[in-house]
């Protein structure tokens, strides 16, 4: 896993599907589970959905709030 991953899972937004628009990081367990049965797409949205199913499913959610950007103010 690289560092830089972290960050891209609370910036990154889902390109298709159900929950297009939605960050990564946000995605329902349930559809992480989903893709690790029915296999993850190729490439990099694949490596992250990959690492987000590994966080959700060890109850690591929590480690990514420092990392989500705040609004400014």
């Amino acid at each position: 896993m690289n560092p830089e991953d972290l960050e891209k899972l609370v910036s990154r937004e889902m390109p298709f599907g159900k929950y297009k628009g939605r960050l990564i990081a946000d995605l329902p367990g349930n559809y992480l589970t989903w893709f690790a049965r029915e296999g993850f797409p190729p490439g990099e949205i694949g490596r992250l959905l990959g690492l987000m199913h590994e966080i959700d499913h060890n109850g690591l959610t929590a480690l990514l709030n420092p990392l989500r950007r705040r609004p400014p103010g």
